[in-house]
C-alpha cells in the first residue's frame, strides 16, 4: 500500500501570503468603519473606499474541533490622530481563545476584558500573542508599512462586534503613543 504525500497549506512568513489551498478574502474600507474612530469629523472627510485592512484565510471546514487560519494585513494610516486599526471584537462564544503571530510591520494588539480592563502588546515579526477567552482584541498599525499577523482560532468562536459598539476603553493616538514610549524609556 502506497502512502500519499500531501502538501499542506503554506504561509510565507516574511509577508503572510497564503497558498496551496482555497482562500477566502475580505477587504474592510474606511466607509465600513462607522463609529470605530473617535474623530467622526476626520473619518467623514476620508475617502470611504480607502482600504484599511484585508483578511485572507484558508477555506477550512467549520464546526466543533475545527480551526480557522488567516492573515490580517493592516495598512498604515491615521484618521485624525488615531492610527488605522481593525474593528476589534469579542468572540460570540466568549470562552474561545485565539493566537496571533506577528509577521511583518510594527503595531499593537489591544486587549480588553469584559470589565473594561485593557492592556497593549507590541506586535512585530516573530511576536506570539495568546488571546485568552473572554478577551476582546484589536490590531493597531503604528508603523509606516503594512502590519501583518497570522491568526488561528476555533471555527465555532464567531464574532461579537455589537458588545463594543461604544468602542474600546483605550484609544491609541500618535500623541499618546509618544507618551507611552517615554514612560517605557523612563522605566
Amino acid at each position: 500500500m502506497k502512502t500519499l504525500l500531501h502538501l499542506p497549506p503554506h504561509v510565507a512568513w516574511a509577508n503572510g501570503a497564503l497558498s496551496r489551498a482555497p482562500l477566502i478574502r475580505k477587504t474592510t474600507h474606511l466607509g465600513d468603519l462607522a463609529g470605530v474612530f473617535a474623530d467622526t469629523d476626520a473619518w467623514q472627510r476620508c475617502d470611504p473606499s480607502q482600504p484599511v485592512y484585508s483578511v485572507e484565510m484558508f477555506d477550512s471546514p467549520s464546526g466543533d474541533g475545527e480551526l480557522y487560519t488567516g492573515v490580517t494585513h493592516l495598512n498604515p494610516g491615521c484618521v485624525g490622530d488615531e492610527y488605522f486599526m481593525t474593528r476589534g471584537h469579542f468572540h460570540a462564544r466568549r470562552e474561545q481563545g485565539e493566537v496571533y503571530f506577528g509577521l511583518q510591520g510594527e503595531g499593537l494588539l489591544l486587549l480588553q476584558n469584559e470589565q473594561g480592563k485593557v492592556r497593549l502588546e507590541q506586535v512585530h515579526p516573530g511576536s506570539v500573542h495568546i488571546i485568552a477567552g473572554f478577551t476582546a482584541h484589536r490590531l493597531i498599525n503604528t508603523d509606516s508599512q503594512i502590519l501583518s499577523a497570522l491568526a488561528v482560532w476555533p471555527s465555532v468562536a464567531g464574532h461579537d462586534y455589537a458588545s463594543l459598539a461604544g468602542g474600546f476603553a483605550k484609544r491609541v493616538t500618535v500623541q499618546n503613543l509618544k507618551l507611552m514610549a517615554k514612560e517605557v524609556q523612563n522605566g
